[in-house]
């Protein structure tokens, strides 16, 4: 969530930001918040005047009847009575206005950083740096969803009988690919110096506003309405929430925190090429990372974690690029973000199997998650996340980019926890 002081005293950089991210009536969003906050500061102002005044001639009424004016008394109490009910409706006004903008703040995306490309869609997107060689396939080469078939390692049609599309059911070496790879991930980042942690797969509506799911994907998540439960769409949710309402001490930081959670999302897509097998789910397995830094440490904290993510896919043998996501295509909590992707050859396209992103202190603030300077002030913290990493899309691309007339062989360094070097 911005900072109201933000939009108040650098309204123009705030409308332009907005805009960059081809926010709608940003102007005139903006403006209406300040406008609300000029009024809450004048409603408060006139609160803590009657307040201040009413407390004053509390101390008088106790002199007066000492002094046996009761006469004066009698009418200061009427007074005070008289300030007390207006303070009251002063504060009640003053909690509907706040309320007013804190929804209104909720609606407003994060700002995004000046290194940001223009641009509307993945099309503007800018491609910083790509790496690996993209194999040469043998003749009659297959997409993902005809080899899984062809090597009867997982199921869509069962997942759709047992809960519906995009739920499939893994077995026999896919299963073992899919618990080989979430060991390896999080192994990996055990040895980068993040602690792992198992959270909560349901969190609760604090949580999901705590980390920005909510209101924006309100109807992209999954919701136990009878408990106002949601199903985390990322790890980030629940692993970031654990600081909700936390001053951390600055020996501590950064914070970096790692955990395997599956992924629930509503929007998997309709039927096309593009969400077509693996591409995309409704429900999928995850590797997280998260820090919590000091402010002028996130944007180093962002490179080493694209730097870590990248990391993973030279160990995989994966072709990959990194991209920019130009302000058009960013998430709404988002500041900066690099995706990754991996190029899978029998589909001839790049595959996002992870993003990296800096929030600033647009979830710190939201979450009340601080820590206090060397003069005792108290100031927000910043988060980031990474996906390090997401399943569906890097199974695809291993199977499509190692599959052989012979089968398919498996990436040298999951050898040891696969069990075996080769499907088929």
């Amino acid at each position: 969530m911005l900072q109201l002081n933000v939009l108040r005293e650098q309204t123009d950089l705030v409308v332009a930001g907005l805009n960059k991210k081809n926010y709608k009536n940003a102007a005139q969003e903006v403006a209406a918040i300040v406008e609300l906050d000029q009024q809450r500061r004048q409603i408060q102002s006139t609160h803590d005047e009657l307040q201040a005044r009413a407390n004053a001639i509390s101390k008088e009424i106790g002199i007066l009847m000492k002094s046996g004016d009761r006469e004066k008394a009698e009418a200061s109490k009427a007074e005070t009575s008289e300030l007390k009910q207006q303070t009251k409706s002063l504060a009640d006004q003053l909690s509907a206005i706040e309320e007013q903008i804190q929804q209104a703040l909720y609606k407003l995306p994060n700002l995004p950083h000046t290194s940001v490309p223009e641009g509307r869609t993945a099309e503007d997107n800018e491609v910083v740096l790509q790496h690996g060689e993209i194999p040469q396939l043998h003749e009659g080469a297959q997409p993902h969803w005809e080899l899984i078939q062809k090597y009867d390692i997982i199921d869509f049609e069962l997942g759709n009988k047992i809960s519906g599309a995009g739920f499939p059911v893994y077995k026999k070496q896919g299963a073992r690919l899919q618990r080989a790879l979430i060991n390896f991930f999080l192994d990996e980042a055990m040895k980068a110096g993040y602690m792992e942690v198992q959270p909560p797969i349901l969190v609760n509506e604090a949580s999901g506003y705590g980390t920005g799911q909510l209101p924006d994907k309100d109807g992209q998540m999954y919701h136990a309405k009878e408990d106002n439960l949601y199903l985390i769409p990322t790890a980030e949710v629940p692993i970031t929430n654990i600081y909700r309402d936390v001053i951390v001490p600055v020996e501590q930081l950064p914070i970096k925190n790692a955990g395997h959670t599956p992924c629930f999302r509503r929007e998997a897509g309709s039927w096309g090429a593009d969400v077509r097998g693996l591409n995309r789910l409704h429900q999928f397995d995850k590797v997280e990372i998260v820090q919590i830094t000091l402010p002028e440490k996130s944007y180093e904290a962002l490179e080493e974690m694209s730097s870590y993510i990248q990391g993973l896919l030279q160990k995989l043998e994966l072709p990959y690029r990194v991209l920019r996501l130009c302000g058009g295509d960013m998430g709404f909590t988002s500041a900066l973000t690099y995706d990754m992707e991996v190029y899978s050859t029998a589909q001839n396209r790049w595959l996002e199997v992870s993003s990296a992103s800096n929030f600033e202190t647009y979830q710190s603030n939201r979450l009340k998650l601080r820590y206090k300077t060397e003069s005792g002030k108290t100031q927000l913290l910043h988060t980031l996340n990474g996906s390090a990493l997401a399943l569906p899309r890097i199974v695809a691309a291993i199977l499509e980019n190692n599959q052989t007339p012979d089968g398919i062989n498996m990436p040298k360094v999951l050898h040891p926890y696969l069990g075996f070097e080769k499907i088929g």
